[in-house]
C-alpha cells in the first residue's frame, strides 16, 4: 500500500493510523520543546560567561578586559562558525527556507547532520553576540526533529511533512509560550494548506511543546503591558500608517541582508573568513553602542516602555541594529531573521510614538500600542506570517486591544510588503535558489520533480545519413509520427516530422538523407530537467514527444518523454497534492 494514500482511507484501520499519528506529533512536540530549551539555556549561559548580556556586561567591572571581550568573543564565534560551515555540503547553515523547500517540493528528509551542525552554529552566533535570531535555529531544528522521526519509522513523504510541521509548531510554542501561534505557524508558513489530517497532530505538538517549556524554561515575557488601556479612535488611523511605514521597514531590512550576501562573495576573502569579519566589525560598533549586541530582547523590553528611550537614541540603535544584523547574516553568521526583526519593528513603533507623543500628545499609557504596532508590520512581512505575530501579541500579552492594534497595522503591512517586495524573506530566498512559491505548491513540486522517471527508449531512432524514403517506411511500421537521429557514437543529432520527410520525397524522390530536413525548432531536455520545465518546453512544439540528451556525455542521446506521460505525471502529482490537503484523516 502506498503510504501517502494510507490517511486517506476510511474505516477503524485508518483511525488508528491517525491516532498513532497524533501521538508522533505529541512524543515529537516533547523531544523539540526540549531542545529547545536546552538551545535556549546554553544560549543565555555563553552570553553570561562570555560578557555579550547587558546584565554581565553591567556587573562587570574590569572596564579594559569588557573592551577586549567585546572586540574578541565575536571575532573568535566568527572564525569558530565559519570552520564549522565546511563540514555542511552546502558551505552555509540551514535555515526555515530550506524547511519550506523540503515540504513544498515534497523532498521532505531534512539531513541530520546539516541541521545538528546548523543548530550548533547558531548557538555560536547567539552566544558570542551576533546579531541574529533564535527562532529560526529553533524552526530548523523542530523540523529536522520531526524528519528524522519520520525517517527512523519509514513513513511516506506526506507523513514527513506534518511531523516537519509538529517540530516547527513544538519549536515556536516552547520558544514564545504560545501554542496557537505554533500552530497557526505551521500551517501558514510551512504547510500552506489547512487539513485536519495535518492539523490534529501539530497541535499535538504545540501544546506538548507548550507543557514542556512552561514547565522546565522558566523565560521572560518578550514585553509587559502593564495595564489595559483603549487607544482613542485617531489613534487606530496612525496604527494603519505605521503599518504602511513599516512594510517599507520591512523591506529595507529584507534587501539589506540579500544585499551584504551578494556582497560578501565579492569579496576578496575566503567564506571560512566571512564571520570573523563581521564579528570584528560588529564588536568595534558595539564598544559605541553595546544594545545591538545578541538577540536584543533587552532592548526590545525597554522599549515599549515610554521614555525609556529618546527619539535619537531609537534612531540610531534602530538604524545600527539593521545595518548589523545584515551584516552578520549577510557575512555567513548562522541564525534566524526573526528575533531581531522583532527589535528593529519595536524601535520603529516606539519611534514612532515618541514623536506622536511629541507633536499630537498622546498620552504616555498608550505608548506600548505603537511599539507593538511596529513590531508587528516589521516581522509578519518578513516571516510571510501575519496571523502568526497577531497570536503571538495575543498569547504574550493577553490584551484584545493591543491586538486590535497590531491588526490595525498588519492589515496594511503585509499586502503593501509583498507587493513591493515578495512574499517574505524565506520566499525571496528561495526564488533566488531557483524554487519560485510564488505560483503555489502546485508549481513547486513540479519543478522539483525531475522528467527521469518517463523517459523512455520506445520510439523511432534512425542514423542521421537514412535516405528520407527509408525513414518515411520506418516511421509507418511503427506508425509514429517523429523519428530521432542518433549517429553510430550514440549522439542525439536531431528530430524529423512525417510531413517534412513527406515533402523531401515529393521535391526529390527521397533519396538524400534525412539529416537534412531535420526539425530545427524542436527542443530538448535534459536529465535533470523538470516536469514543470518540460510543460513549458512543450507548449513550444506540437508533437509526440521531446528528446531526452546528456550535454556532459557529448550529447548522448537517452530516449524520449512523451507529452502523454508528462500530462499523466501531471494529473498524478496533482492528485496527490489535493489528496494530502484535503484528506480526512
Amino acid at each position: 500500500m502506498n503510504p501517502d494514500h494510507a490517511l486517506t482511507e476510511r474505516g477503524p484501520l485508518a483511525v488508528v493510523r491517525f491516532l498513532g499519528l497524533v501521538l508522533l506529533g505529541a512524543l515529537i512536540g516533547g523531544v523539540a520543546a526540549l531542545a529547545a530549551v536546552g538551545f535556549v539555556t546554553a544560549v543565555l549561559w555563553l552570553n553570561e560567561i562570555l560578557l555579550i548580556s547587558p546584565r554581565s556586561r553591567m556587573m562587570f567591572d574590569h572596564p579594559a578586559a569588557l573592551i577586549a571581550a567585546t572586540l574578541a568573543v565575536p571575532t573568535l564565534g566568527g572564525l569558530l562558525v565559519g570552520l564549522l560551515h565546511r563540514a555542511i555540503p552546502e558551505k552555509r547553515p540551514h535555515t526555515p527556507a530550506d524547511v519550506i523547500a523540503a515540504v513544498q517540493t515534497r523532498r521532505g528528509r531534512l539531513p541530520a547532520r546539516a541541521g545538528g551542525l546548523s543548530a550548533l552554529t547558531a548557538m555560536i552566533s547567539l552566544g558570542a553576540g551576533a546579531s541574529v535570531g533564535q527562532y529560526g535555529p529553533l524552526v530548523h531544528m523542530g523540523a529536522t526533529l520531526g524528519s528524522l522521526g519520520s525517517r527512523l519509522l519509514r513513513l511516506g513523504r506526506s507523513e514527513d511533512n506534518i511531523t516537519i510541521a509538529c517540530g516547527v509548531a513544538a519549536a515556536i510554542s516552547a520558544a514564545f509560550n504560545a501554542p496557537l501561534a505554533g500552530i497557526v505557524f505551521a500551517h501558514e508558513v510551512v504547510l500552506r494548506h489547512y487539513a485536519l489530517r495535518a492539523f490534529a497532530p501539530v497541535a499535538a505538538a504545540a501544546i506538548v511543546g507548550y507543557v514542556v517549556a512552561t514547565t522546565v524554561l522558566d523565560q521572560g515575557a518578550l514585553f509587559h503591558v502593564a495595564e489595559t488601556v483603549v487607544p482613542r479612535a485617531w489613534e487606530f488611523m496612525l496604527f494603519v500608517v505605521i503599518g504602511g511605514l513599516g512594510a517599507l521597514v520591512a523591506g529595507a531590512y529584507m534587501h539589506a541582508i540579500l544585499g551584504v550576501g551578494r556582497l560578501a562573495t565579492k569579496l576578496p576573502l575566503p567564506a571560512t573568513l566571512r564571520p570573523a569579519l563581521a564579528g570584528a566589525l560588529l564588536g568595534l560598533t558595539a564598544l559605541w553602542v553595546p544594545d545591538i549586541l545578541g538577540m536584543g530582547q533587552e532592548t526590545l523590553r525597554f522599549a515599549t516602555i515610554a521614555g525609556a528611550f529618546g527619539g535619537g537614541e531609537l534612531l540610531l540603535i534602530l538604524l545600527l541594529k539593521l545595518a548589523a544584523t545584515a551584516l552578520c547574516l549577510g557575512m555567513g553568521f548562522s541564525g534566524g531573521v526573526f528575533s531581531p526583526a522583532l527589535v528593529i519593528g519595536t524601535l520603529f513603533g516606539a519611534l514612532c510614538g515618541t514623536l506622536v507623543g511629541q507633536v499630537a500628545g498622546a498620552p504616555p499609557e498608550t505608548f506600548v500600542f505603537y511599539a507593538v504596532c511596529g513590531m508587528v508590520a516589521v516581522t509578519a512581512p518578513v516571516i510571510g506570517a501575519p496571523l502568526t505575530t497577531l497570536l503571538i501579541v495575543f498569547e504574550l500579552t493577553g490584551s484584545y486591544a493591543l491586538t486590535t492594534a497590531a491588526l490595525a497595522s498588519v492589515t496594511l503591512a503585509s499586502p503593501i510588503a509583498a507587493q513591493l517586495f515578495g512574499r517574505s524573506l524565506f520566499d525571496i530566498q528561495l526564488d533566488r535558489r531557483g524554487l519560485d512559491l510564488s505560483a503555489g505548491r502546485g508549481r513547486a513540486v513540479l519543478q522539483a520533480t525531475s522528467v527521469a522517471s518517463q523517459v523512455t527508449q520506445d520510439c523511432v531512432t534512425l542514423p542521421p545519413e537514412t535516405p528520407v524514403s527509408e525513414a518515411i517506411g520506418a516511421l509507418g511500421r511503427a506508425r509514429h509520427a517523429e523519428a530521432y537521429l542518433v549517429d553510430a557514437r550514440g549522439r542525439y543529432r536531431g528530430c524529423v516530422l512525417l510531413h517534412d520527410l513527406e515533402a523531401a520525397q515529393q521535391a526529390d524522390g527521397g533519396r538524400r538523407p534525412a539529416a537534412d530536413v531535420i526539425d530545427a525548432k524542436r527542443p530538448v531536455l535534459r536529465p535533470g530537467s523538470s516536469l514543470w520545465e518540460a510543460m513549458a518546453r512543450l507548449e513550444e512544439v506540437s508533437g509526440e514527444a521531446l528528446a531526452v540528451v546528456d550535454d556532459h556525455r557529448d550529447n548522448a542521446f537517452m530516449g524520449v518523454v512523451y507529452e502523454a506521460g508528462i500530462a499523466r505525471a501531471h494529473r498524478v502529482q496533482s492528485d496527490t497534492l489535493r489528496r494530502e490537503e484535503h484528506g480526512n484523516g
